[in-house]
């Protein structure tokens, strides 16, 4: 196995679930700036797939700058209209020629665009969003780093990612109260929408859950009835918290309702009526933000997936990191990795490992932490194919 520069520290502080404070995000499938970086990859492994059947190889792109400018709506109980449409402006860069002959970028890029956005269902996409697409021709010198011919791609940036395991309790709350409400029960609720957003504040051993969710007014007769809904929604996300947690949970749904307004929409995202979204700006490849953690602020969403180290180093790192927590006697791990550009992406310029044991640290831990990362090293065009299959969440 080839030499790697893996540093191996062991920590003695505090773990997150003995901070007394603990702050965790998660914006949920419709916010405007998860949908910026989900159609961000959909656009991605489009042109991937595209790229493969008609060039026999991944091209250069990247298509992470994705905007959304917020349309307008009149939500009403019982139904509403949207009155100027969601305007989505696709830019980053793409290959456009291969061999003589012209790949359709844009309208590869359009359709996956429009493919995505049905998540959000009761959006009418042809009607109610107009999708452009600005993507730009790859930087030429970057083209000729992604084109070089290695048994492994060289890194087409200087960057770094950076992970951790395992979730704390708070962490594993956020994440699953979103993703269990858009598997099920936004199906059980009609007026649920995918717009959901979820700020944790832990103190101590009480954590408190305030959760925005854009209500489709369509199916809600009258405020008695969002009202009953919502209920049932903060119910649910109770039940979901607490298979997760022993600690005490309070759920806070909609808390900015008055008397006079609630939180309806007509299509289930706020990108309908004033909220605007960019890609990059909000969960991390782990789906959290975690401000208590140290993150990357690299958006991984629509970054190619062969030779981009700013995308696969965030996703080696969480696995690297997982596998770590799961085979040894840690309670924390984090994992930071530096790439340079132009060096072969499995042999970054340093990877850092950083374990708080669970008692007390051994020399056959570092040398298996070591092991660990190595080989996840040695095989990181596997992170590729699991992110070109769609294995792999960025977001």
């Amino acid at each position: 196995m080839r030499e790697r520069n893996i540093a191996v520290k062991f920590l003695r502080v505090p773990s997150v679930e003995e901070q007394e404070i603990e702050i965790v995000e998660r914006k949920g499938l419709g916010h405007p700036d998860s949908l910026c970086d989900g159609i961000a990859e959909a656009v991605s492994r489009a042109l991937c797939e595209e790229y493969k059947k008609k060039c026999g190889a991944i091209l250069h792109h990247n298509t992470d700058k994705v905007q959304i400018v917020a349309g307008r709506s009149n939500p009403e109980f019982g139904g509403g209209e949207i009155l100027s449409p969601i305007y989505v402006l696709l830019g980053g860069r793409a290959t456009r020629e291969f061999n003589g002959n012209e790949i359709a970028v844009d309208k590869i890029a359009i359709r996956a665009a429009r493919e995505y956005l049905k998540n959000v269902r009761n959006l009418d996409v042809n009607n109610d969003v107009v999708v452009e697409s600005r993507l730009g021709k790859g930087s030429s010198d970057l083209i000729e780093v992604f084109k070089r011919k290695k048994e492994v791609p060289m890194a087409n940036d200087t960057s770094f990612g950076v992970a951790h395991a395992p979730l704390s309790e708070t962490e594993r709350t956020v994440l699953e109260v979103e993703n269990r409400t858009m598997q099920y029960f936004r199906f059980r609720e009609k007026a649920v929408g995918e717009d959901m957003k979820v700020m944790a504040l832990r103190v101590k051993d009480k954590i408190t859950l305030t959760v925005g969710d854009a209500f489709v007014s369509r199916h809600l007769a009258s405020r008695e009835e969002y009202e009953e809904v919502k209920r049932r929604l903060s119910e649910f996300l109770s039940e979901v918290a607490a298979e997760n947690t022993s600690r005490n949970v309070e759920v806070l749904v909609n808390r900015a309702d008055t008397e006079e307004s609630a939180y309806i929409t007509v299509t289930g995202t706020s990108a309908e009526m004033g909220d605007d979204g960019a890609a990059g700006r909000g969960n991390r490849c782990n789906g959290l933000i975690t401000p208590n953690r140290p993150m990357s602020m690299e958006g991984a969403s629509g970054k190619n997936p062969v030779n981009h180290t700013g995308k696969l180093y965030n996703l080696v790192a969480m696995k690297i990191a997982e596998e770590i927590a799961e085979k040894l006697s840690v309670k924390e791990v984090y994992v930071k990795i530096l790439s340079e550009i132009g060096r072969r992406i499995d042999d970054p310029k340093i990877a850092i490992i950083e374990m708080l044991p669970e008692s007390e640290a051994s020399p056959n831990m570092e040398s298996e932490a070591r092991r660990i990362a190595s080989e996840w090293l040695e095989n990181i065009q596997e992170i590729s194919e699991m992110v070109i299959s769609g294995k792999l969440r960025t977001f």
